[in-house]
């Protein structure tokens, strides 16, 4: 599996081509969790754990990854949940980005997450969800049509 991509590779990937990725609506015993990013894209906003596919890893296995990677636990896989087009203007390198991301319901039994290098924190979200990115409320239209905008 591939860990880590030149920049100059990197920026001709996201120049030219979508970028596959999960992303996961977590739901724990206290609500959703979310992450508050502190990079591009969507930096500054609300969003649903989540990120790249690597070379010769199953979707599956992206999900267990990224959610130990991004919260610092495990999670059981509910249910896939659709793939999900992402158009961002701004990214790290400065090239606009283009996502296909697989969006997934989790769940984890943790209810105190860590926040990783790319989010300032990680919170639980009960009854009402702050303002967040337009592809997190398609995520949990997905999820549940009564958890949009909740």
């Amino acid at each position: 599996m591939s860990e880590w991509i030149p920049e100059e590779e990197w920026e001709t990937i996201v120049r030219n081509v979508p970028i596959p990725s999960v992303d996961l609506v977590v739901e724990c015993p206290d609500g959703f969790v979310l992450g508050k990013r502190t990079n591009e894209p969507a930096r500054g906003e609300w969003f649903v754990p989540g990120g790249r596919v690597k070379k010769g890893e199953e979707l599956g296995e992206a999900v267990h990854r990224l959610a130990n990677e991004e919260l610092g636990t495990g999670v059981e896989i509910h249910e896939a949940i659709g793939t999900f087009e992402h158009f961002y203007r701004t990214s790290e390198i400065g090239y606009e980005k283009h996502y296909i991301a697989h969006g997934y319901h989790v769940w984890s039994e943790e209810t105190d997450f860590e926040a990783d290098n790319q989010h300032s924190e990680i919170k639980i979200f009960e009854e009402s969800l702050p303002d967040f990115h337009d592809y997190v409320d398609k995520y949990f239209r997905s999820v549940d049509p009564r958890n949009a905008s909740i």
